[in-house]
């Protein structure tokens, strides 16, 4: 959902290295909900401290992990002041190379609009179409979710002999609820035993060349009548 959306503007410059995303959403019924996104460089920690040691990488400037730790306070800093969301904290494993975002938000709808605001604020292109996309919906029985073009938009500036390595990445997307899933559109998601959660989890390789992988129609029992 928020693949590269959330964070590329922090670690484009390093999707040259095997990566793992995961963004795993809580929905409650009354439509409040947790959002949690990671970012883990962790098995490429040594490919990613030598290309920070550079100043450039193919006629780019790389950014210093100095950089990397303001963008990230900065984009924090910007997502607790949107509406509808709170308890907002990131965690950044600078060893590791592992970051991590929690959000706690009132509605789907603001915690989107949170994050494009959030986008924005922080980036140096402060409009883009790719923003004005809708890439997750909620109607209190069925949720629909996609990747954001912008993703894309930056893995195809990478170049060819980069894109390769996305081919040990993956990519993870989980949606929880409070109530029994009745039916999921895309016949590679896996449901827990309970049919409470619900998990994707692609190439980030084939992600990038095919991003309908990921998107999923997810659609609950109806609530019970008393």
């Amino acid at each position: 959902m928020l693949r590269k959306f959330i964070f590329p503007i922090i670690v484009i410059s390093l999707l040259s290295s095997c990566i793992e995303l995961i963004d795993d959403i809580t929905i409650h019924n009354d439509g409040t909900g947790t959002f949690k996104y990671s970012i883990n460089l962790s098995s490429s920690r040594l490919k990613v401290n030598s290309i920070l040691a550079l100043d450039s990488l193919d006629g780019k400037k790389v950014p210093s992990m100095g950089e990397i730790k303001n963008k990230i306070t900065a984009f924090t800093t910007a997502l607790k002041g949107q509406n509808g969301l709170s308890n907002v904290r990131s965690e950044f494993d600078e060893a590791n190379l592992i970051l991590k975002l929690f959000v706690d938000f009132k509605s789907v709808g603001q915690l989107e609009q949170g994050i494009k605001n959030s986008i924005i604020a922080v980036s140096k292109e402060k409009s883009s179409n790719e923003l004005n996309e809708s890439w997750i919906e909620w109607d209190g029985k069925t949720l629909k979710r996609s990747v954001p073009l912008t993703a894309f938009k930056r893995s195809n500036e990478m170049a060819s002999s980069d894109v390769d390595l996305l081919k040990t990445g993956t990519y993870t997307s989980i949606s929880r609820f409070d109530r029994s899933i009745e039916r999921t559109d895309n016949g590679n998601a896996k449901l827990n035993p309970s049919k409470l959660a619900c998990m994707l989890k692609v190439n980030t390789f084939d992600l990038r060349n095919n991003n309908k992988l990921i998107e999923n129609s997810i659609t609950l029992i109806p609530f019970k009548n008393k």
